[in-house]
């Protein structure tokens, strides 16, 4: 029997909210709704939601892990996220990797999360605190959560700044005095009291400040019975608090960790949960299974009050106790909504994006970060994209961009050691197949490919396995759909009860030799339209040069189609440069200037041709799986007799 959240059904399998949340199914008909206006539907349906904390890193590597961690927990349905504000780490700068407002850009723009950053009063007069609001304004963020902050040095009591701002009440006026209502604010409620404050009451009274300042919902500090929360919400419903008051909970992952948050925070850890702890402090596993168990029995109790709609997770940047509660709890979404076949960025200037050309599909960070600077974005139809203006890629040093994996790793997968071209395929070979290669080592990933590969690939994998074993080297494709349900669990995407239609799309570098033979073949199949390019430029296609081509689109009800990916000929120049140049970045790179590996990498970068093909008749079989064989067999052909010539015979 399935056990009752607020008149909910639900068990530890499966989820229990009607739709799977994700931040732009908030907004799909190209409307931003603030979180608090996703709050009070939530409220209204009767539907929970749970938030996640996380702080800034302490090293550009750490920032590259913490944007991975992020993203795998995303896809569970956070209603949002947040970072916290280090003063000491130059909490504004928006480059910094380790800074604050960098990280909650990230978060935003790249990992595609609802987002808000913690902005504190300490260390900042109020000419600082209004550069660092537009800072976060001008990157797109929506939410802040305001506080006062610790003491600037580092003390027990805080000491009056007299050019800066000394009460969060403070800051949330500021707040609203220079953006109005731009920003949904937060603030921070104390069950038992801020440390600081003079008395219980008198914090409560602080607290109502905060509100009638403007804040439109609290987050708690965090406690370790639910009898502490429900006090404290009586309380403030007392005295005329009324907004959303969301309790913040801490999983207990380790004895040191928690003694030192419970120091920082100036906590009392309740008797009977210290007498549990104290005889296995040192087994880590037995500390964490006690915590997981003693979050998710408090989580539940607090699930179970009418007036308790969210959990909020210190997560301590870690993953593993956090899913493992909201799994038992039925609030983690093991099939995300996918509201586009491309992941969307959260962004509330893009929300209205629903178009995108093909080739960035396995890479949305760059595509992103190319068209950062764009005013606007594709709504209904790419049009000519004549006069868009991509980003250069050169920002190879971006943490967001780098490739997650670290260097021995990628050796590892794409070989220490290259001794022809067909290592290379056999490395492509490896990553579709799924096979190990000869170091008995999984190819998890691709310079074109981050991931790995996405459920519709299975429909081709065959197929895909056999050309690339032979120099067809591919790092996109799709199958053609002819009417799939909006639901299917490979190609789905979008409303429900809706049909998705595709044309068969296959993207991939080959040989010289190959890329000729290709341009005859195809005369011979007007039905495809396709691009023949290799790295100086020169090009052969069949495509109008400014008109794109829809690949995907999908039906609904109630609305019109949707043509989310395109092959456009413009968008494609710019990608064939980043296609190119990740042969280099970051595969070349991998070996010394000089060697053997570098020297078969650098050749094929100077003479394989890209190829992008595109079957119109995606009712039928796709023809584009004979078209190659037919390369195949022409190019090795051309190869031979070319043999024979220098052999002289």
């Amino acid at each position: 029997m399935p056990e009752l959240l607020n008149g909910r059904a639900t068990n530890g399998n499966s989820n229990y909210k009607e739709t799977p949340y994700s931040p732009v199914h908030e907004s799909e008909y190209g409307e931003y709704r603030s979180l608090t206006e996703r709050m009070n539907r939530r409220i209204q349906s009767g539907d929970p939601w749970y938030s996640l904390e996380f702080f800034p890193p302490r090293t550009a590597n750490g920032a590259v892990n913490l944007v991975s961690r992020i993203e795998r927990m995303s896809e569970g349905g956070p209603m949002f996220c947040d970072i916290t504000w280090h003063p000491a780490g130059d909490p504004g700068n928006t480059e910094k990797p380790t800074s604050s407002t960098c990280m909650a850009a990230t978060m935003l723009n790249y990992c595609g999360v609802e987002t808000m950053l913690h902005i504190t009063c300490s260390n900042q007069d109020e000419d600082g605190l209004k550069r660092n609001l537009q800072k976060a304004k001008d990157i797109g963020l929506k939410n802040l959560l305001a506080l006062r902050g610790d003491p600037p040095d580092g003390g027990d009591t805080w000491k009056k700044q007299e050019e800066g701002l000394n009460y969060a009440t403070d800051l949330v006026k500021v707040i609203r005095r220079e953006h109005g209502d731009h920003f949904t604010i937060c603030v921070a409620g104390y069950p038992t009291g801020h440390p600081e404050s003079t008395s219980y009451g008198d914090d409560l009274r602080h607290l109502k400040e905060k509100v009638d300042a403007g804040a439109n919902f609290i987050i708690t500090q965090l406690f370790f019975k639910p009898e502490t929360f429900f006090q404290f919400l009586r309380d403030c419903r007392e005295i005329g608090i009324t907004c959303p008051i969301i309790p913040g909970v801490l999983p207990i992952q380790a004895y040191q960790s928690l003694r030192h948050i419970v120091k920082l925070s100036r906590l009392e850890v309740p008797k009977e949960i210290l007498d549990t702890i104290e005889p296995i402090k040192d087994n880590d596993e037995a500390i964490r299974n006690f915590g997981v168990e003693q979050c998710f029995q408090m989580c539940r109790e607090l699930l179970k009050h009418e007036d308790v709609h969210g959990v909020h997770f210190y997560t301590l940047n870690r993953e593993v106790a956090t899913i493992e509660i909201l799994r038992r709890l039925g609030m983690w979404v093991e099939e995300p909504c996918k509201p586009l076949p491309w992941k969307q960025t959260a962004n509330y200037v893009r929300c209205k994006e629903d178009v995108r050309p093909i080739f960035w599909r396995s890479r949305p960070k760059s595509y992103i970060h190319r068209t950062s600077n764009w005013d606007e974005f594709p709504n209904g139809r790419w049009g000519n994209s004549s006069a868009a203006s991509f980003g250069d890629l050169t920002d190879y040093y971006l943490f967001y961009l780098k490739h997650k994996t670290p260097k021995e790793d990628l050796l590892k997968m794409w070989g220490e050691e290259l001794n022809s071209e067909q290592d290379v395929w056999d490395v492509f070979h490896c990553y579709i197949s799924g096979c190990p290669n000869t170091k008995e080592v999984k190819v998890c990933s691709m310079p074109w490919n981050d991931e790995e590969l996405s459920p519709e690939t299975n429909l081709i994998k065959e197929q895909l396995e056999a050309i690339n074993k032979r120099g067809v080297l591919t790092i996109n494709s799709q199958p053609n759909v002819n009417g799939a349900p909006s639901s299917d669990s490979k190609v789905g995407w979008g409303s429900p009860n809706g049909y998705i239609y595709q044309k068969a799309y296959l993207e991939f570098f080959t040989t010289k030799e190959n890329g000729i033979a290709l341009k005859k073949i195809l005369k011979n199949y007007p039905q495809v339209n396709y691009h023949i390019v290799n790295k100086n430029g020169e090009e052969d296609t069949n495509c109008d040069l400014t008109t794109p081509i829809a690949v995907t689109w999908g039906v609904f009800p109630g609305k019109e189609i949707i043509q989310p990916t395109v092959v456009d000929p413009i968008a494609f120049k710019t990608w064939k440069d980043e296609a190119f140049e990740l042969w280099k970045h970051p595969w070349g790179n991998l070996y010394p200037e000089g060697s053997q590996s570098r020297k078969i990498i650098d050749h094929i970068f100077d003479s394989y041709y890209l190829v992008n093909l595109v079957d119109n008749d995606f009712p039928k079989d796709s023809c584009l799986w004979r078209i190659v064989e037919q390369m195949l067999e022409a190019g090795r052909q051309t190869s031979s007799v070319e043999e024979m010539d220098v052999n002289g015979q």
